[in-house]
């Protein structure tokens, strides 16, 4: 029997226009990270009851969202986990640039089962080949997904790039990565500290030094076919109520000049 992986259905949703539903004047649509979720669909929900305007949300890889502004309309905003998303479409003249501006940091973990002994002191020449024994590490796919990224330059600053690279499970997005850990499918994994807060499943063995990858940053952006209302969007995430939500969930809410 035929089945689609979750790598073919992206890949299919990037293809097809947005349907109509999502494009109308009473809705925002928001394209966002995945690690994401959670917040963003609380901070939707209380916008739609203040403003009276239903927000809706499409989570996935940075880059895949990315691709699919490019290639369809009826985005209103962009959150991305990384810089290098967010430039593919400014520079294809996609976003409204003067509308861009870094929103949240994050931080980077080490994480297990909950379950799991393992115990490993982050720093340079870490054995973490050896703690994997014979399983494999839990990474978001580190050619198209920020965390991905991050989480080799991490493992190369450190000098263990090389010890573990044939030896992954590698994630459509950092959440898929996040499910391999927490359904027990891999010993070990590499996500955003955010992600492992809301997994009881899982829990964090260390955190990755801030200098051993690039900063993680999270630019939002309106799109340049976004609704004239949707700008209220963009400081309402900046609002003490938005602010609460993230801070909450372990984000590091960034100044508008940061």
């Amino acid at each position: 029997m035929f089945r689609l992986t979750r790598r073919d259905l992206i890949a299919a949703l990037i293809a097809l226009p947005l349907p109509a539903a999502a494009q109308t004047a009473d809705r925002l649509m928001v394209f966002a990270a995945a690690s994401l979720t959670n917040t963003l669909n609380e901070i939707g929900r209380d916008y739609g009851r203040a403003r009276g305007k239903r927000v809706v949300f499409a989570f996935a890889a940075s880059m895949t969202l990315a691709k699919q502004i490019e290639a369809s309309s009826g985005a209103d905003v962009f959150i991305a986990a990384d810089a290098e998303s967010m430039d593919y479409l400014e520079q294809r003249g996609l976003i409204a640039k003067p509308t861009r501006q870094n929103l949240l940091g994050n931080s980077l973990v080490l994480i297990a089962p909950a379950d799991s002994k393992v115990t490993l002191t982050i720093a340079p020449q870490m054995k973490l080949a050896e703690a994997l024994a014979g399983g494999r590490l839990a990474l978001a796919n580190v050619d198209s997904v920020p965390a991905g990224r991050y989480g080799k330059a991490a493992l190369t600053a450190l000098g263990v790039w090389n010890s573990v690279a044939n030896h992954l499970a590698q994630g459509d997005d950092v959440r898929t990565t996040l499910a391999y850990v927490a359904r027990g499918e891999a010993p070990l994994g590499i996500v955003y500290a955010t992600d492992a807060r809301i997994e009881p499943r899982v829990r964090v063995v260390g955190t990755f030094p801030v200098g051993s990858h690039p900063p993680i940053v999270y630019p939002v952006a309106l799109t340049t076919d976004a609704k004239p209302d949707a700008a209220s969007f963009l400081p309402y995430l900046r609002s003490p109520q938005a602010r609460a939500v993230f801070e909450k969930a372990g984000f590091t809410v960034l100044s508008a000049r940061q």
